[in-house]
């Protein structure tokens, strides 16, 4: 997998301050995305051990609240592959802190319905991350007043309460 870009201190992708790691790859290829350069798979540098020593290194501090995914799209198939390993290394040494992922997918729809079905992974990364931004950036519906999304379509979702109750539970932002 390669990778975009790794945030230190950001507050713009999730609560509190973050770890973000933007990685290369989406298929969605939302119209106005603001990080299009990165859905090319090849695009930016590898992601290596160096890049994970990098975010646990980056996540030690008592005012970092956790990390955030985004892309490109963390959830195409080769990008949880690398992601995963990271993803297990971030709840082992840091179990208070949360994992927020941003992706064009539909939790409901795409997640759970195919993507657990199909890839082993997707269920193991799921219970590693704790609210999942969903929906694929709709320029139509671009609204700089709301929080941590880019469009009115897209939803904020307690991983964990939805899995257990098998439904949608927004996220109390």
């Amino acid at each position: 997998m390669n990778y975009a870009d790794i945030k230190i201190a950001d507050v713009a992708n999730g609560r509190g301050v973050r770890v973000s790691l933007f990685v290369s790859g989406c298929n969605h290829h939302c119209k106005g995305c603001f990080n299009s350069q990165a859905w090319d798979f090849n695009y930016g540098k590898e992601f290596t051990e160096k890049e994970v020593d990098k975010i646990l290194n980056e996540l030690d501090h008592s005012y970092v609240a956790g990390l955030s995914l985004l892309g490109g799209e963390p959830l195409e198939y080769q990008n949880q592959q690398a992601i995963l390993p990271l993803l297990k290394k971030v709840k082992e040494r840091f179990p208070e802190k949360d994992i927020w992922c941003y992706t064009g997918y539909k939790f409901d729809e795409d997640v759970v319905e195919k993507m657990f079905q199909n890839w082993p992974e997707t269920k193991e990364l799921m219970s590693y991350i704790d609210v999942i931004v969903d929906g694929k950036f709709e320029e139509n519906k671009k609204d700089l007043t709301l929080k941590f999304r880019g469009s009115s379509n897209q939803r904020i979702i307690d991983v964990k309460e939805s899995l257990k109750v098998h439904k949608i539970i927004p996220y109390d932002i």
